[in-house]
C-alpha cells in the first residue's frame, strides 16, 4: 500500500555488467579457518602480557583482543551479473593505561593481516607501552601558531573524514566541501589521494563492490588536482557518471551505499623522525577528539582537541594535552609540506601516513 504514495524514480535499478575485468587478487586464507579457539584466546592473553612487561608504568591493560572474518559473497542479478569473492582478515588490538602518580595516560597498538601468520604481536604491544607513556607528565602549552605533524593514525581519521567528502552522493545532496570543483588543483601538488580496493596489503579490499561491479583504482586527487567523486549505480546514475564500483552495504538487507574500502595517499619517501627533523619546532598530534562535531564536510572547518608531544629542534620533546588544532580542510590539503613513508593499514576502510602541516592554531592556555 505504501507504495502508493511514493513518486517513481527513474535512476532507481540493479547495475549492470559495466566490462571492467576484476583484478586477480588473493585475499583468502584458509589456514585461518584451522585456528583453534584456544589459540585465539592465547594471542589475546600473551598480548596483554607483553605490555604489562613493556614498562613499569603501566598499570592496566584495558583490553586485549584477538578477531577475524572469513566473508564470501555471491551477486547474482537478472541484468547479467553474476559473481562472487571470498575475503579473510584478522588483527590484534590493545589499549593500556599508564600511570605516574595521580596522573593516567591510554595507548593503543594493533596488526593486522589476512592470516595469524600475519600479525606481530610485539609490535602493537610496544606501540601500544610507548604511545601511553611517552604522555605522562602532559602540561597545558601557550597558544600559537605552528606546523603540525600528524601521526598516522591522525592522518586515517582525517582520511575517513575526506571519504564522505568525497562521496558523489554527498556532492548530490549539497554535503561537500568539494562540489563543482573537479579539475581544480585542491591540495599541493604532490599530494596523491586513492581508493584503491585491488590492493591486497589493504584490510578492506575486495575484488568486487556490493552490487557486483568489478574492483578499481580510483584516484580522487591527482598531485593535487581534484579528479572525481565515487559512485555507486545509483548516484551515478543522477549525475550522469558511470559507477566507479564503489557500492558498499552493510548485509544483504540494506540497500547498497557509497563509500570507500581502502582510501590512502600515496606514501612519501621519508620516515617519521625524518619530517620531524625538517620541521624543527612544532607539534607532533598523538591523539584527537571531538572529530564528528569538530568537523564542517561543508565548509571545511577543522577545530578538533588533541594531545601529543611538542617538536624541539628536530626531535619529540615534552608533552602536551588539553589543546585545540583548527584551520579548514582546504587550507591543510594546500599545506601540506611532507608525506612520510610510513603506511599504517588499521581495520577500517583507510590508511595512514605521517604528514606535516605548515601551519595550524593551536589553542591551550
Amino acid at each position: 500500500d505504501n507504495a502508493g504514495f511514493g513518486s517513481p524514480d527513474e535512476h532507481l535499478g540493479l547495475a549492470s555488467p559495466d566490462g571492467v575485468a576484476p583484478v586477480d587478487i588473493d585475499l583468502w586464507r584458509p589456514e585461518l579457518a584451522d585456528l583453534a579457539t584456544d589459540r585465539k584466546v592465547e594471542m589475546a592473553l600473551e598480548l596483554e602480557k607483553r605490555v604489562k612487561a613493556g614498562d613499569p608504568r603501566i598499570r592496566t591493560v584495558h583490553s586485549a583482543d584477538y578477531g577475524d572474518a572469513m566473508v564470501e559473497v555471491a551477486v547474482a542479478t537478472n541484468t547479467g551479473i553474476a559473481v562472487s569473492h571470498r575475503r579473510s582478515s584478522c588483527y590484534v588490538s590493545v589499549y593500556a593505561l599508564a600511570g605516574d602518580g595521580d596522573e593516567t595516560q591510554t595507548g593503543g597498538g594493533y596488526s593486522v593481516g589476512r592470516s595469524p601468520n600475519d600479525l606481530d604481536i610485539d609490535e602493537a604491544a610496544d606501540d601500544a607501552v610507548e604511545r601511553a607513556t611517552r604522555l605522562l607528565g602532559a602540561r597545558k602549552p601557550a597558544s600559537t601558531r605552528l606546523p603540525v605533524v600528524l601521526d598516522t593514525r591522525i592522518t586515517t581519521t582525517l582520511l575517513r573524514v575526506l571519504s564522505g567528502t568525497l562521496s558523489g552522493e554527498a556532492v548530490l545532496k549539497g554535503r561537500s566541501l568539494f562540489a563543482n570543483r573537479v579539475g581544480e588543483q585542491v591540495a599541493v601538488p604532490g599530494l596523491t589521494l586513492v581508493d584503491d580496493p585491488t590492493n591486497p596489503d589493504a584490510y578492506g579490499a575486495a575484488a568486487y563492490d556490493s552490487e557486483g561491479l568489478a574492483c578499481r583504482r580510483n584516484a580522487l586527487i591527482d598531485d593535487g588536482q581534484l579528479q572525481g567523486f565515487l559512485y555507486n549505480t545509483y548516484a551515478g546514475r543522477r549525475a550522469g557518471v558511470a559507477s566507479t564500483a564503489s557500492a558498499v552495504r552493510g548485509g544483504f538487507k540494506s540497500p547498497p551505499g557509497v563509500g570507500c574500502r581502502a582510501l590512502s595517499l600515496e606514501p612519501g619517501t621519508k620516515s617519521q623522525e625524518e619530517i620531524l627533523a625538517e620541521v624543527g619546532e612544532g607539534l607532533l598530534v598523538q591523539e584527537v577528539t571531538g572529530v564528528h562535531s569538530g568537523v564542517n564536510p561543508i565548509s571545511g572547518d577543522f577545530s578538533v582537541g588533541a594531545e601529543g608531544l611538542m617538536i624541539r629542534d628536530g626531535a619529540l620533546a615534552e608533552p602536551v594535552r588539553e589543546i585545540t588544532i583548527a584551520s579548514t580542510i582546504q587550507r591543510m590539503l594546500l599545506d601540506v609540506v611532507a608525506v612520510g613513508n610510513d603506511l599504517e593499514w588499521l581495520p577500517g576502510a583507510a590508511a595512514g601516513v605521517t604528514i606535516a602541516i605548515a601551519d595550524m592554531s593551536m589553542g591551550g592556555a
